[in-house]
């Protein structure tokens, strides 16, 4: 799908540069996946998340409400958002705020699964001692999805 197929950001002046939104993506921990839920509902969660080589991986269980609309629909949107800063003197916060369309596929393969585990839990957990405890622990339990973005933007909004 190609980027034509989306609107355009209608506050164009505000639009981050292809680099600070891969920048938010690689640091922020997490932000929230929506999907085609059932009955026609969307169904949005917060999912922690690594981002590399242009893809997001995210962990999960393998089954439950997620996984059952994903099978019906692989078309998602993430949404992530910055922590924010306020320019001197001002109460306002300024946010950037990334939102990505695209499609998820499931990793099936046993090896692929437990390496995409250890690139996520190396970015939340304190110690690779820890990753790969948490590995034997629940590894074979996990399902890991992949997200490849067909749109990406990028924008600041002061919340004034």
């Amino acid at each position: 799908m190609s980027s034509t197929e989306f609107r355009k950001m209608r506050r164009f002046k505000q639009a981050l540069p292809y680099e600070e939104c891969e920048e938010i993506l690689r640091g922020e921990p997490r932000g929230v996946l929506s999907v085609l839920g059932e009955n026609g509902y969307p169904y949005g969660f917060p999912m922690d998340f690594v981002y590399e080589d242009g893809k997001l991986y995210f962990h999960c269980a393998k089954v439950g409400h997620k996984l059952d609309a994903l099978r019906a629909c692989d078309r998602v949107s993430f949404c992530v958002m910055d922590q924010g800063y306020r320019k001197e003197g001002d109460w306002a916060l300024n946010i950037r705020s990334v939102i990505i369309f695209g499609r998820i596929r499931f990793i099936e393969d046993p090896e692929e699964t437990i390496e995409r585990v250890r690139h996520l839990g190396l970015k939340y957990y304190p110690t690779r001692e820890s990753v790969e405890e948490e590995i034997r622990q629940a590894g074979a339990r996990v399902q890991i999805l992949e997200l490849t973005i067909d749109h990406m933007t990028g924008k600041l909004v002061n919340e004034s």
